[in-house]
Protein backbone atom coordinates (compact mmCIF):
# COMPACT_ATOMS: atom_id res chain seq x y z
CA UNK A 1 0.00 0.00 0.00
CA UNK A 2 2.91 2.35 0.39
CA UNK A 3 3.83 2.07 -3.11
CA UNK A 4 6.71 -0.54 -3.06
CA UNK A 5 4.87 -3.72 -3.13
CA UNK A 6 5.06 -5.28 -6.50
CA UNK A 7 1.63 -5.75 -8.21
CA UNK A 8 1.14 -8.61 -10.60
CA UNK A 9 -1.69 -7.67 -13.26
CA UNK A 10 -3.51 -10.82 -14.75
CA UNK A 11 -6.00 -10.53 -17.17
CA UNK A 12 -9.71 -12.97 -17.04
CA UNK A 13 -11.54 -13.94 -19.95
CA UNK A 14 -14.01 -14.72 -18.01
CA UNK A 15 -15.43 -14.83 -14.01
CA UNK A 16 -15.11 -18.49 -13.47
CA UNK A 17 -11.25 -17.95 -14.00
CA UNK A 18 -11.35 -16.29 -10.34
CA UNK A 19 -12.63 -16.74 -7.08
CA UNK A 20 -16.20 -15.00 -5.74
CA UNK A 21 -14.91 -14.15 -2.90
CA UNK A 22 -11.39 -12.94 -4.30
CA UNK A 23 -12.75 -10.76 -6.62
CA UNK A 24 -15.75 -9.11 -3.92
CA UNK A 25 -13.21 -8.80 -1.53
CA UNK A 26 -12.36 -5.56 -4.06
CA UNK A 27 -16.71 -5.29 -5.08
CA UNK A 28 -18.00 -5.29 -1.97
CA UNK A 29 -14.52 -5.19 1.23
CA UNK A 30 -17.19 -4.91 3.66
CA UNK A 31 -18.87 -7.53 3.24
CA UNK A 32 -22.63 -6.00 3.80
CA UNK A 33 -25.16 -5.38 1.60
CA UNK A 34 -23.26 -3.89 -1.43
CA UNK A 35 -22.76 -0.40 -2.17
CA UNK A 36 -23.78 -1.31 -6.02
CA UNK A 37 -24.67 -4.80 -6.29
CA UNK A 38 -23.69 -5.23 -10.45
CA UNK A 39 -19.93 -5.62 -9.83
CA UNK A 40 -21.09 -8.54 -7.46
CA UNK A 41 -19.00 -11.36 -8.97
CA UNK A 42 -22.47 -13.25 -9.58
CA UNK A 43 -24.22 -10.85 -11.43
CA UNK A 44 -20.88 -10.41 -13.95
CA UNK A 45 -20.61 -14.38 -13.99
CA UNK A 46 -24.68 -14.21 -14.69
CA UNK A 47 -24.34 -11.86 -18.09
CA UNK A 48 -21.36 -14.67 -18.86
CA UNK A 49 -23.09 -17.66 -18.28
CA UNK A 50 -26.46 -16.74 -19.25
CA UNK A 51 -24.93 -15.52 -23.39
CA UNK A 52 -25.69 -12.11 -22.72
CA UNK A 53 -22.03 -11.40 -23.24
CA UNK A 54 -19.29 -13.19 -24.93
CA UNK A 55 -19.25 -14.77 -28.18
CA UNK A 56 -21.30 -13.37 -30.63
CA UNK A 57 -22.44 -10.36 -28.27
CA UNK A 58 -19.54 -7.81 -28.97
CA UNK A 59 -18.49 -7.94 -25.92
CA UNK A 60 -15.81 -10.25 -24.84
CA UNK A 61 -14.46 -10.16 -21.33
CA UNK A 62 -10.79 -9.06 -20.48
CA UNK A 63 -11.48 -9.09 -17.01
CA UNK A 64 -8.27 -7.28 -15.18
CA UNK A 65 -7.19 -8.57 -11.69
CA UNK A 66 -4.38 -6.80 -9.04
CA UNK A 67 -2.64 -9.24 -7.25
CA UNK A 68 -0.26 -7.91 -4.21
CA UNK A 69 1.32 -9.68 -1.06
CA UNK A 70 -0.40 -12.69 -1.60
CA UNK A 71 -4.14 -11.48 -2.29
CA UNK A 72 -6.08 -10.01 -5.13
CA UNK A 73 -6.18 -6.50 -4.09
CA UNK A 74 -7.91 -4.31 -7.03
CA UNK A 75 -10.29 -5.46 -10.07
CA UNK A 76 -11.83 -4.49 -12.89
CA UNK A 77 -15.13 -5.65 -14.98
CA UNK A 78 -13.37 -5.05 -18.78
CA UNK A 79 -14.34 -5.59 -22.15
CA UNK A 80 -13.39 -5.93 -25.43
CA UNK A 81 -15.76 -4.63 -27.53
CA UNK A 82 -16.60 -4.75 -31.50
CA UNK A 83 -19.10 -2.08 -31.25
CA UNK A 84 -20.96 1.01 -29.07
CA UNK A 85 -24.12 -0.67 -28.23
CA UNK A 86 -25.20 -1.36 -24.50
CA UNK A 87 -23.14 1.81 -23.18
CA UNK A 88 -25.66 4.48 -22.85
CA UNK A 89 -22.31 6.98 -23.12
CA UNK A 90 -22.39 7.60 -26.54
CA UNK A 91 -18.80 7.83 -28.51
CA UNK A 92 -20.22 6.90 -32.18
CA UNK A 93 -19.40 10.28 -33.66
CA UNK A 94 -16.01 9.50 -32.10
CA UNK A 95 -15.38 5.74 -34.20
CA UNK A 96 -16.85 7.31 -37.61
CA UNK A 97 -14.61 10.68 -37.20
CA UNK A 98 -11.61 7.90 -36.32
CA UNK A 99 -12.49 5.20 -39.28
CA UNK A 100 -13.22 8.03 -41.74
CA UNK A 101 -9.72 9.51 -41.17
CA UNK A 102 -8.11 6.00 -42.08
CA UNK A 103 -8.32 4.47 -38.82
CA UNK A 104 -9.21 1.46 -37.10
CA UNK A 105 -11.48 2.15 -33.97
CA UNK A 106 -13.34 -1.36 -33.07
CA UNK A 107 -12.35 -3.54 -31.40
CA UNK A 108 -12.07 -0.92 -28.23
CA UNK A 109 -11.40 -1.61 -24.62
CA UNK A 110 -14.18 -0.63 -22.47
CA UNK A 111 -14.62 -1.06 -18.37
CA UNK A 112 -18.60 -1.07 -17.68
CA UNK A 113 -21.33 -2.83 -16.74
CA UNK A 114 -22.67 -4.31 -19.72
CA UNK A 115 -25.93 -2.47 -20.38
CA UNK A 116 -26.13 -0.81 -17.20
CA UNK A 117 -26.11 3.10 -16.76
CA UNK A 118 -25.66 3.01 -13.29
CA UNK A 119 -22.43 4.90 -11.39
CA UNK A 120 -20.82 2.22 -9.44
CA UNK A 121 -17.20 1.56 -9.20
CA UNK A 122 -15.00 0.55 -11.92
CA UNK A 123 -11.58 0.25 -10.18
CA UNK A 124 -12.63 -1.89 -7.43
CA UNK A 125 -10.03 -1.89 -4.71
CA UNK A 126 -9.53 -3.44 -1.27
CA UNK A 127 -9.70 -0.50 1.41
CA UNK A 128 -6.15 1.14 1.26
CA UNK A 129 -5.27 0.15 -2.23
CA UNK A 130 -7.53 2.43 -3.81
CA UNK A 131 -4.55 4.51 -5.03
CA UNK A 132 -2.23 1.83 -5.92
CA UNK A 133 -4.75 -0.48 -7.35
CA UNK A 134 -6.36 2.25 -9.50
CA UNK A 135 -3.06 3.06 -10.72
CA UNK A 136 -2.07 -0.36 -11.49
CA UNK A 137 -5.31 -1.33 -13.41
CA UNK A 138 -4.90 1.93 -15.56
CA UNK A 139 -1.37 0.95 -16.16
CA UNK A 140 -2.67 -2.93 -17.04
CA UNK A 141 -5.40 -1.43 -19.26
CA UNK A 142 -3.19 1.04 -21.66
CA UNK A 143 -1.10 -1.67 -21.75
CA UNK A 144 -3.38 -4.10 -22.95
CA UNK A 145 -4.77 -1.20 -25.58
CA UNK A 146 -1.25 -1.07 -26.92
CA UNK A 147 0.07 -4.16 -26.96
CA UNK A 148 -3.20 -5.35 -28.71
CA UNK A 149 -3.19 -2.41 -30.82
CA UNK A 150 -6.76 -1.16 -29.92
CA UNK A 151 -7.85 2.21 -30.75
CA UNK A 152 -8.85 3.14 -26.82
CA UNK A 153 -9.94 2.38 -23.17
CA UNK A 154 -13.15 3.84 -21.30
CA UNK A 155 -14.30 3.59 -18.00
CA UNK A 156 -18.27 4.51 -18.46
CA UNK A 157 -20.31 5.78 -15.23
CA UNK A 158 -17.56 5.72 -12.55
CA UNK A 159 -17.64 7.71 -9.69
CA UNK A 160 -17.06 11.32 -9.18
CA UNK A 161 -13.53 10.02 -7.24
CA UNK A 162 -12.29 7.41 -9.99
CA UNK A 163 -12.92 10.58 -12.20
CA UNK A 164 -10.87 13.24 -10.54
CA UNK A 165 -8.18 10.54 -9.70
CA UNK A 166 -8.16 9.17 -13.24
CA UNK A 167 -8.21 12.93 -14.85
CA UNK A 168 -5.17 13.21 -12.50
CA UNK A 169 -3.35 10.45 -13.96
CA UNK A 170 -3.99 11.78 -18.07
CA UNK A 171 -6.85 10.56 -18.45
CA UNK A 172 -9.50 12.01 -20.62
CA UNK A 173 -12.85 13.22 -18.79
CA UNK A 174 -15.96 13.55 -19.72
CA UNK A 175 -19.16 14.58 -18.51
CA UNK A 176 -22.87 13.59 -18.96
CA UNK A 177 -26.28 14.02 -17.47
CA UNK A 178 -29.23 11.93 -15.73
CA UNK A 179 -32.19 12.87 -13.43
CA UNK A 180 -32.16 11.07 -9.94
CA UNK A 181 -35.10 11.23 -7.07
CA UNK A 182 -33.05 12.40 -3.91
CA UNK A 183 -34.43 11.33 -0.70
CA UNK A 184 -34.62 14.30 1.96
CA UNK A 185 -35.56 11.98 5.08
CA UNK A 186 -39.12 11.81 3.85
CA UNK A 187 -41.73 9.94 6.26
CA UNK A 188 -43.67 8.80 3.19
CA UNK A 189 -44.78 9.99 -0.17
CA UNK A 190 -46.96 12.81 1.61
CA UNK A 191 -43.95 14.13 2.89
CA UNK A 192 -42.10 14.51 -0.30
CA UNK A 193 -44.89 16.27 -2.10
CA UNK A 194 -44.96 18.18 0.60
CA UNK A 195 -41.85 19.73 -0.68
CA UNK A 196 -43.35 20.11 -4.20
CA UNK A 197 -45.04 23.31 -5.58
CA UNK A 198 -48.69 22.98 -5.22
CA UNK A 199 -49.50 22.54 -9.19
CA UNK A 200 -46.72 19.99 -9.36
CA UNK A 201 -48.03 18.34 -6.07
CA UNK A 202 -51.56 18.64 -7.75
CA UNK A 203 -49.87 16.92 -11.23
CA UNK A 204 -48.55 13.68 -9.39
CA UNK A 205 -51.38 12.89 -6.77
CA UNK A 206 -53.62 13.21 -10.48
CA UNK A 207 -51.21 10.70 -12.07
CA UNK A 208 -50.92 8.43 -9.49
CA UNK A 209 -54.81 8.25 -9.24
CA UNK A 210 -55.54 7.67 -12.81
CA UNK A 211 -52.57 4.98 -13.19
CA UNK A 212 -54.23 3.37 -10.30
CA UNK A 213 -57.45 3.20 -12.04
CA UNK A 214 -56.52 1.18 -15.00
CA UNK A 215 -58.97 -1.70 -13.03
CA UNK A 216 -56.06 -3.89 -11.99
CA UNK A 217 -53.98 -4.08 -9.29
CA UNK A 218 -49.88 -2.86 -8.81
CA UNK A 219 -47.59 -4.35 -6.38
CA UNK A 220 -44.05 -5.17 -5.36
CA UNK A 221 -42.10 -8.26 -5.17
CA UNK A 222 -38.91 -8.76 -3.67
CA UNK A 223 -36.65 -11.87 -2.59
CA UNK A 224 -38.66 -14.87 -2.33
CA UNK A 225 -41.93 -13.77 -3.84
CA UNK A 226 -40.26 -14.08 -6.79
CA UNK A 227 -41.63 -16.33 -8.74
CA UNK A 228 -40.90 -18.34 -12.09
CA UNK A 229 -43.90 -17.04 -14.42
CA UNK A 230 -42.96 -13.44 -13.40
CA UNK A 231 -39.84 -14.05 -15.05
CA UNK A 232 -41.84 -15.33 -18.08
CA UNK A 233 -44.07 -12.51 -18.04
CA UNK A 234 -40.91 -9.76 -17.55
CA UNK A 235 -39.59 -11.14 -20.79
CA UNK A 236 -42.22 -10.50 -22.73
CA UNK A 237 -42.23 -6.91 -21.47
CA UNK A 238 -38.80 -6.89 -21.99
CA UNK A 239 -38.36 -7.97 -25.10
CA UNK A 240 -41.45 -5.42 -26.23
CA UNK A 241 -39.31 -2.32 -24.73
CA UNK A 242 -36.48 -3.91 -26.41
CA UNK A 243 -37.68 -4.30 -29.91
CA UNK A 244 -38.83 -0.91 -30.09
CA UNK A 245 -35.65 1.25 -28.55
CA UNK A 246 -32.60 -0.77 -29.83
CA UNK A 247 -33.76 -3.22 -31.73
CA UNK A 248 -32.94 -6.76 -30.10
CA UNK A 249 -32.79 -7.21 -27.01
CA UNK A 250 -29.49 -7.12 -25.30
CA UNK A 251 -30.04 -9.61 -22.39
CA UNK A 252 -31.17 -13.30 -22.98
CA UNK A 253 -33.93 -14.91 -21.41
CA UNK A 254 -31.57 -17.55 -19.30
CA UNK A 255 -30.30 -14.03 -17.62
CA UNK A 256 -33.69 -13.98 -16.07
CA UNK A 257 -33.65 -17.30 -14.89
CA UNK A 258 -29.99 -17.00 -13.60
CA UNK A 259 -30.88 -13.62 -11.51
CA UNK A 260 -33.88 -15.57 -9.80
CA UNK A 261 -31.81 -18.31 -8.88
CA UNK A 262 -28.51 -16.87 -7.68
CA UNK A 263 -29.76 -13.21 -6.52
CA UNK A 264 -33.11 -12.61 -5.99
CA UNK A 265 -33.28 -10.42 -2.99
CA UNK A 266 -31.23 -7.87 -4.97
CA UNK A 267 -34.15 -7.10 -6.81
CA UNK A 268 -37.37 -5.59 -6.83
CA UNK A 269 -40.24 -5.80 -9.48
CA UNK A 270 -42.90 -3.94 -9.81
CA UNK A 271 -45.86 -5.82 -11.35
CA UNK A 272 -48.95 -4.27 -12.93
CA UNK A 273 -51.94 -7.29 -13.61
CA UNK A 274 -55.18 -6.93 -14.79
CA UNK A 275 -57.65 -9.81 -14.02
CA UNK A 276 -54.65 -12.02 -12.56
CA UNK A 277 -52.82 -11.64 -15.59
CA UNK A 278 -49.38 -9.07 -15.78
CA UNK A 279 -49.65 -6.69 -18.09
CA UNK A 280 -46.78 -4.73 -17.18
CA UNK A 281 -43.35 -4.16 -14.69
CA UNK A 282 -40.23 -2.48 -13.94
CA UNK A 283 -37.15 -4.22 -12.45
CA UNK A 284 -34.98 -2.38 -10.02
CA UNK A 285 -31.85 -3.46 -8.33
CA UNK A 286 -31.26 -2.64 -4.51
CA UNK A 287 -28.37 -1.41 -3.61
CA UNK A 288 -27.55 -0.34 0.08
CA UNK A 289 -27.96 3.59 -0.52
CA UNK A 290 -29.70 3.26 -3.95
CA UNK A 291 -32.47 1.58 -5.61
CA UNK A 292 -31.41 1.05 -9.25
CA UNK A 293 -34.29 1.73 -12.14
CA UNK A 294 -33.50 -0.84 -14.96
CA UNK A 295 -36.17 -1.97 -17.15
CA UNK A 296 -39.29 -1.64 -18.09
CA UNK A 297 -42.53 -2.90 -20.29
CA UNK A 298 -45.76 -3.40 -21.16
CA UNK A 299 -48.29 -5.20 -22.81
CA UNK A 300 -51.32 -3.01 -22.51
CA UNK A 301 -51.38 0.60 -22.61
CA UNK A 302 -52.88 2.66 -19.48
CA UNK A 303 -52.36 6.22 -19.08
CA UNK A 304 -49.70 6.96 -16.38
CA UNK A 305 -49.21 3.44 -15.98
CA UNK A 306 -45.30 4.02 -16.55
CA UNK A 307 -45.02 7.10 -14.56
CA UNK A 308 -46.15 5.11 -11.52
CA UNK A 309 -44.58 1.55 -12.27
CA UNK A 310 -40.86 3.44 -13.07
CA UNK A 311 -40.88 6.39 -10.87
CA UNK A 312 -43.64 6.77 -8.28
CA UNK A 313 -43.13 3.28 -6.65
CA UNK A 314 -39.28 3.38 -6.71
CA UNK A 315 -39.86 6.65 -4.27
CA UNK A 316 -41.88 4.37 -2.41
CA UNK A 317 -39.63 1.53 -2.06
CA UNK A 318 -36.83 3.91 -1.45
CA UNK A 319 -38.56 6.06 1.62
CA UNK A 320 -39.65 2.81 3.46
CA UNK A 321 -36.34 1.10 3.47
CA UNK A 322 -34.32 4.70 3.81
CA UNK A 323 -32.68 4.39 0.49
CA UNK A 324 -30.96 8.14 -0.55
CA UNK A 325 -31.38 7.99 -3.70
CA UNK A 326 -33.29 6.46 -6.85
CA UNK A 327 -31.26 6.20 -10.23
CA UNK A 328 -34.20 6.22 -12.67
CA UNK A 329 -31.63 4.66 -15.81
CA UNK A 330 -30.38 7.24 -18.89
CA UNK A 331 -31.74 10.30 -20.49
CA UNK A 332 -35.87 11.08 -19.96
CA UNK A 333 -36.43 14.28 -19.26
CA UNK A 334 -40.03 14.22 -18.68
CA UNK A 335 -38.58 12.46 -15.02
CA UNK A 336 -38.08 16.15 -13.97
CA UNK A 337 -41.47 17.17 -12.97
CA UNK A 338 -41.71 14.07 -11.17
CA UNK A 339 -39.38 15.02 -8.46
CA UNK A 340 -36.17 12.96 -10.15
CA UNK A 341 -33.23 16.22 -10.58
CA UNK A 342 -30.48 16.31 -13.12
CA UNK A 343 -27.21 14.74 -11.82
CA UNK A 344 -23.71 14.88 -13.95
CA UNK A 345 -22.52 11.01 -14.57
CA UNK A 346 -18.76 11.10 -15.41
CA UNK A 347 -16.14 8.29 -17.44
CA UNK A 348 -13.11 8.48 -18.25
CA UNK A 349 -10.90 7.61 -22.27
CA UNK A 350 -8.11 6.97 -23.31
CA UNK A 351 -6.94 7.21 -27.34
CA UNK A 352 -3.91 5.89 -28.40
CA UNK A 353 -3.75 7.93 -31.45
CA UNK A 354 -2.55 11.38 -30.06
CA UNK A 355 -3.64 13.64 -32.61
CA UNK A 356 -6.98 11.78 -32.54
CA UNK A 357 -6.53 12.35 -28.63
CA UNK A 358 -6.21 15.97 -28.67
CA UNK A 359 -9.26 16.70 -31.16
CA UNK A 360 -11.33 14.73 -28.68
CA UNK A 361 -10.21 16.51 -25.28
CA UNK A 362 -11.00 20.16 -27.20
CA UNK A 363 -14.74 18.43 -27.87
CA UNK A 364 -15.07 16.76 -24.33
CA UNK A 365 -13.54 20.53 -22.86
CA UNK A 366 -17.04 22.45 -24.72
CA UNK A 367 -19.33 19.57 -23.51
CA UNK A 368 -18.48 19.51 -20.34
CA UNK A 369 -19.36 23.02 -20.26
CA UNK A 370 -22.43 22.41 -22.47
CA UNK A 371 -23.20 19.78 -19.55
CA UNK A 372 -22.77 22.13 -16.96
CA UNK A 373 -25.38 24.74 -18.05
CA UNK A 374 -27.67 22.48 -18.78
CA UNK A 375 -28.13 20.73 -15.76
CA UNK A 376 -28.13 24.34 -14.21
CA UNK A 377 -30.67 25.20 -16.31
CA UNK A 378 -33.01 22.33 -15.99
CA UNK A 379 -33.09 22.56 -12.10
CA UNK A 380 -34.35 25.66 -11.87
CA UNK A 381 -37.25 24.10 -13.76
CA UNK A 382 -37.57 21.16 -11.54
CA UNK A 383 -40.80 20.38 -9.39
CA UNK A 384 -39.76 21.63 -5.84
CA UNK A 385 -40.59 25.03 -4.62
CA UNK A 386 -37.88 27.68 -4.61
CA UNK A 387 -39.01 28.97 -0.93
CA UNK A 388 -40.29 27.35 2.23
CA UNK A 389 -43.43 29.38 2.16
CA UNK A 390 -43.78 28.70 -1.76
CA UNK A 391 -46.79 27.27 -2.74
Amino acid sequence: MDGTAPIEITVLTGMDDIAPADWDACANPDGGWPQDPFTLHKILKAFEDSGSVGTGTGWHPRHLVARAEGQVVAAMPLYAKGHSQGEYIFDHNWAHAYENAGGRYYPKLQSAVPFTPATGRRFLTRPGWESDGMAALIQGALQLTTSNKLSSFHTTFCTQAEYDRGGAMGLLQRTGQQFHWQNRGYADFDAFLADLSSRKRKNIRKERATAQAFGGTIRQITGAEFQPHHWDAFWVFYQDTGSRKWGTPYLTRRFFDIAHERFPELMMMVLAEEDGHPIAGALNFVGRDALYGRYWGCTADHPCLHFEACYYQAIDYAIARGLQTVEAGAQGSHKLARGYLPVPTYSLHWMADEGFARAVEQYLEAERSAVDEEIEVLTTYGPFRKTQGEE
